[in-house]
């Protein structure tokens, strides 16, 4: 199994957490967690083959840079 571990360094850890989290869990091919550790939002994926895991931080990615970019547009 593939395994990644993305620390996103952001003062919006929580509002990552908070639109990433209800997306996280186990899939046929993936499995993914999502928490906070102090300023930072930790995304860990594992995956079943490179395939799975090329998708999985796409969208988790996405998901990502979407929120952020709506956190520096609210402020």
């Amino acid at each position: 199994m593939l395994t990644a571990v993305l620390v996103i360094g952001s003062g919006d850890a929580d509002s990552i957490v908070a639109s990433v989290g209800p997306e996280t869990g186990d899939l046929p091919r993936t499995r993914v967690t999502v928490r906070s550790e102090g300023d930072s939002a930790v995304v860990e994926i594992a995956a079943a083959d490179s395939s799975a895991m090329r998708a999985a931080l796409n969208s988790y990615l996405e998901c990502i840079a979407i929120t952020e970019d709506i956190e520096n547009i609210i402020r």
